[in-house]
């Protein structure tokens, strides 16, 4: 075999390879993808039984869902793990009424119960592993988020390009779906890890830390 012949059967070796690894990605991705998005379907539908009569869930509830599941998607630093419970905390005006509260009833993560708690000021915080952060509290955002920070909650809000102002994981609405941005650099400030199988599925990353 001469040397033009031996460098174009590499060459299509190599192509086949590219190919090859490509396709392994997308199929991992695709993967990630629906084992969330299966989790995301039980815990709407199948862990609650206030949504069993809805053919559609509501916004409240698909980001209700989406709140408890973040929380299988998350590491927190030390002192929160060895806490008996996961507290989902909700700042200002609660947009989720009983909705948020009969998602998580009964449920547990790592052994961990959940609760979710009304809370009217981010000092009142310290506790929360989840703080969701409501839309009536965007005129004091930065310091909500610095104070956040510093307790080491996972910051989860619907405001307006809150990932990229620098909350951890923004709510946003793509083609009338509900989608999650992802602030890693936030989530680093905060001591926290996030899964790449989170990652993966976010509609959108930012790296960058909380605005002053």
């Amino acid at each position: 075999m001469d040397t033009v012949t031996t460098a174009r059967s590499e060459m299509r070796r190599e192509s086949a390879r590219r190919i090859g690894a490509q396709y392994f990605e997308s199929r991992v991705i695709s993967r990630a993808l629906a084992l969330f998005r299966a989790t995301l379907f039980l815990a709407s539908f199948g862990y609650s039984s206030a949504f069993a009569q809805q053919s559609h869930p509501t916004e409240s509830q698909v980001k209700a869902a989406y709140l408890y599941n973040f929380g299988k998607f998350v590491r927190w630093q030390t002192d929160r793990v060895v806490r008996p419970d996961l507290l989902i905390c909700v700042l200002g005006k609660d947009p989720f009424g009983p909705v948020l509260d009969s998602t998580v009833e009964g449920e547990s993560i790592d052994g961990r119960k959940l609760s979710v708690r009304r809370i009217e000021k981010v000092q009142d915080a310290s506790p929360c592993s989840i703080l969701f952060i409501s839309s009536s509290e965007e005129d004091q955002l930065a310091p909500i988020l610095a104070s956040a920070q510093r307790f080491g909650a996972l910051t989860v809000s619907d405001i307006p390009r809150f990932a990229e102002r620098g909350g951890i994981i923004g709510f946003v609405l793509q083609q009338e779906k509900v989608r999650f941005e992802v602030n890693r650099g936030a989530a680093e400030l905060a001591h926290l890890s996030l899964s790449s199988e989170l990652l993966k599925v976010a509609s959108k990353l930012f790296n960058k830390v909380p605005e002053n």
